[in-house]
């Protein structure tokens, strides 16, 4: 670069560093003029404490993080020009120094290109060093141009847990951000092609976009396991998004507590979508219609119900459909109704205190207990699992005598407490909770990892989005659970939402393409019909496989090998096989943590092959695959579940690979002969 270009390039890095000062020292004081705020102007005691708890989340969502971009992009148009960046930060006169990513104004950032540039003259991106800005690059639009900045902040190498992927969201990603509200949409993504991220992003677009809306009926992020939440807990918070509630789905359903696992194949059967049928039937088959009449003393008076109106009463409200424990209450009103109409008739004045007051007689209540009996959903499933002719009435012409054997407990518990629940009862349960009270829907819910849940999962995720929206993210190819639904038009159906919009991401960003194609040798077997990733990345050296006389001394010279280098790093292997290399691990000295202990204080992360979904590191070591594939559960002759294991497994790595085996690998990533 000639001497006065490289002047003048340092001169626009200046100019743009004190812009950043200036911004961050606005944004500064933004958050202390809300910290300064007086909530006990608030009218009362309960008024004050509320505007005091919104304040201090104000603030917090104003706190600057000095080792991240405030701003990282610049959009010139003729007449103004505007910075991107995480949040909105304005100058002490309500100018803006810094518009919000989401706003309609900073689509162009992300959509603009050689064909259609959106009124842009110039789009800028910035180059940072954790928060010190150092390069920028420019594009006029004028000829299709790689962006090295974008690419470079895709290779960065990072440790601990997922960031935001803001400065690099790509047009089919920003779509899938921006869609409506009241669009469900489903994401069948590919590895390393951003969907969590994407999913997370649409959160905070939303939040953005319809802030009232969406905090009136509330946001859910769903994850697979305890790590995976652990793994994005920072990136709605690092987008300035604090209120968001993320759990699993067995958080989601803790009604029972979980203290066994069943075999595969009655998991399987419990996860089936017949057993909402069973349940159903179990529940309603309680309606009883009373032996004798209702007679309920009042003054000098008897007013007389016979048994029969009782019942059509309660056939009625049956028919139309409301839950369990709705009807019972309404047929208490019902009865109360009969009741003031024959008063009524004799003519006695009545209103609603005579209602009410008829309607709370012990004679009402000992009726509509006969007639209507209250149930408990823990209770109910317990029965079903414990006694055979409950389950066959309920279960006749559903599900075959061998079906309804193998759904029996083998010990019937003597209560809940003492009952060895499963996580697919607590599912069974939870569908019981709904047919008797209907289960609150919120605003929206994003579902990761959606292809492993099982039919009766998806009905329970589907409840809670009703009347809202959703996020489905998932990759059929990574489904490795036995009672997986196993495509999307089935999956969606149970959720609730047959007409969810559905698109795919397969364009990879994070995965290097010789990665990526490597495990997409498994595709034909694990999902046939899914069309093979591609990727923006090429990384000669990105992949390297090695057979080894001794897996574990080589997985800990690879482990020290990686330690020398840059950025997180993934040792995964079969779940029996972890202790053996933990103990390899502390006994030669390296710094390492057990996934289950979170991210932080070490760049080396042991990972059970059964907790590796939805997580990426810079740097993978896949020790002995051939094991990682016979741990999962299946019929002799079906190593599907384990090729998808694996499947996920190679496809954690973002910079470099390494698998190390002393079994033959499996058929189908031999190298041809």
């Amino acid at each position: 670069m000639p001497a006065q270009e490289a002047e003048d390039a340092e001169a626009e890095i200046a100019a743009e560093r004190a812009y950043l000062r200036r911004s961050r020292e606005a944004l500064e004081r933004m958050r202390q003029n809300v910290l300064t705020l007086d909530a006990s102007a608030a009218g009362d005691w309960v008024s004050a404490q509320v505007l005091h708890a919104e304040l201090g989340k104000r603030a917090e969502a104003l706190r600057d993080d000095p080792t991240t971009a405030l701003f990282f992009g610049r959009l010139d148009h003729d007449t103004e020009r505007l910075y991107v960046g995480r949040r909105h930060v304005h100058d002490d006169g309500g100018e803006p120094l810094v518009i919000d990513w989401r706003a309609p104004m900073s689509r162009a950032f992300y959509k603009a290109s050689t064909s259609d540039p959106m009124g842009l003259e110039l789009r800028r991106r910035f180059g940072y060093s954790g928060g010190e800005l150092t390069a920028l690059e420019d594009e006029d639009f004028t000829a299709p141009a790689e962006s090295r900045i974008l690419i470079e902040e895709i290779e960065r190498p990072r440790v601990g847990p997922m960031r935001d992927i803001v400065a690099t969201i790509q047009p089919e990603q920003d779509d899938i951000v921006r869609a409506d509200a009241d669009h469900t949409l489903c994401v069948q993504g590919a590895p390393g092609t951003g969907k969590t991220a994407v999913g997370l992003h649409r959160v905070a677009y939303l939040l953005y976009a319809h802030r009232e809306r969406m905090r009136r009926g509330g946001v859910l992020v769903i994850g697979p396991s305890a790590s995976f939440l652990d793994y994005i807990r920072g990136v709605l918070p690092a987008l300035g998004e604090i209120n968001v509630k993320q759990q699993t789905l067995e958080g989601l359903l803790e009604t029972v507590s979980v203290r066994t696992a069943d075999e595969p194949a009655t998991a399987r059967l419990k996860g089936d979508a017949r057993m909402a049928e069973v349940l159903r039937r179990a529940i309603w088959g309680r309606l009883r219609e009373p032996a004798e009449a209702l007679v309920l003393p009042r003054g000098t008076r008897r007013w007389r119900i016979p048994a029969y109106e009782i019942a059509e009463l309660a056939d009625a409200l049956r028919t139309r459909g409301v839950r369990y424990g709705a009807g019972r209450d309404l047929l208490s009103h019902r009865i109360a109704h009969a009741i003031l109409i024959r008063m009524e008739s004799a003519g006695e004045a009545c209103d609603d205190r005579t209602h009410e007051a008829v309607r709370r007689t012990r004679p009402v209540k000992a009726m509509v207990d006969q007639a209507w009996p209250a149930l408990d959903p823990v209770r109910v499933v317990m029965r079903l699992l414990s006694d055979a002719e409950f389950l066959a009435s309920a279960a006749d012409g559903l599900l075959e005598p061998a079906e309804q054997a193998a759904l029996l407990w083998a010990k019937p518990a003597k209560g809940p407490k003492s009952a060895r629940w499963s996580r697919a009862d607590a599912v069974l349960v939870d569908e019981a909770a709904d047919l008797i009270n209907r289960t609150p829907s919120l605003g929206h819910v994003v579902l990761d990892e959606a292809q492993d849940l099982s039919a009766m999962e998806c009905r329970a995720v589907g409840r809670r989005c009703e009347t809202g929206s959703a996020t489905v993210l998932g990759d059929i190819a990574q489904g490795t659970t036995p009672w997986a639904v196993g495509d999307w038009a089935t999956l969606l159906r149970h959720l609730g939402k047959p007409s969810a919009e559905r698109t795919v991401l397969d364009r990879g960003y994070r995965v290097p393409r010789q990665i990526i194609d490597f495990a997409s040798r498994l595709l034909p077997a694990i999902a046939p019909d899914l069309t093979p990733p591609t990727s923006v990345r090429s990384a000669p050296g990105a992949l390297e496989v090695r057979r080894v006389a001794d897996v574990h001394a080589a997985a800990l010279s690879a482990c020290r090998e990686a330690l020398a280098g840059e950025g997180s790093i993934g040792l995964i292997t079969a779940d029996a096989s972890v202790p053996a290399l933990l103990a390899l691990l502390v006994e030669e000295g390296l710094d390492h943590v057990v996934l289950t202990d979170g991210f932080t204080g070490a760049r080396l992360v042991v990972t059970p092959a059964t907790q590796a979904k939805g997580l990426e590191f810079d740097q993978v070591i896949v020790v002995e695959p051939t094991a990682i594939v016979a741990a999962e559960p299946a019929a002799p002759s079906d190593d599907i579940p384990g090729l998808r294991r694996l499947y996920v497994v190679l496809t954690r790595a973002v910079s470099h690979l390494t698998v190390l085996h002393d079994e033959d690998l499996p058929a189908l990533l031999r190298p041809a002969v």
